[in-house]
């Protein structure tokens, strides 16, 4: 007995120093291949256009069905509201109606409707998540109301909308 526990000690300190001498390159190559972005890169990035964000994040189409009832997440993974339902406005665009608001985003109480661009927006899994839109932006953005020429867009309908991952 006395000697696994001495057997295991040693195995723990030395498995200890190798972890502590390995390099942070090796250990977080996602880390690294983010920082090889020039800055001359990340203010191009900046500069675009949300369609051209848009079309950088491979849309995928999705049924309309399927995007309704989705939590909205901003980059912390709180859940900022579900997706209520989609719209095309008299120009085409589209737009998810978010019911924003109450406490936790979830209780009904004091949620008000705030309408998010398909631009703005990406699937993240069984999510749907806020890239371009911060919580101050959501708190800031009007209550929606239906503007005339807007419709719904039929559930069984496929929209195109990009993808990310975290």
């Amino acid at each position: 007995m006395r000697r696994y526990l001495i057997t295991s000690a040693l195995l723990a300190g030395v498995l200890f120093v190798i972890g502590a001498v390995v390099p942070d390159s090796a250990r977080w190559p996602a880390a690294q291949a983010a920082s090889t972005q020039t800055p001359s890169d990340q203010v191009e990035e900046e500069n675009l256009s949300p369609e051209e964000k848009m079309r950088r994040r491979f849309p995928q189409p999705a049924r309309v069905r399927d995007l309704v009832g989705l939590p909205v997440l901003d980059w912390r993974d709180n859940a900022l509201g579900y997706v209520q339902r989609v719209v095309r406005t008299s120009d085409g665009k589209i737009q998810l109606i978010v019911r924003y608001g109450g406490w936790f985003g979830w209780i009904g109480w004091w949620q008000r409707p705030v309408a998010v661009p398909i631009e703005r927006v990406a699937l993240l899994g069984p999510h749907v998540a806020a890239l371009d839109m911060s919580p101050e932006q959501f708190r800031m953005a009007p209550t929606w109301q239906p503007p005339a020429g807007s419709s719904d867009v039929g559930p069984d309908e496929a929209i195109r909308v990009a993808i990310t991952r975290r």
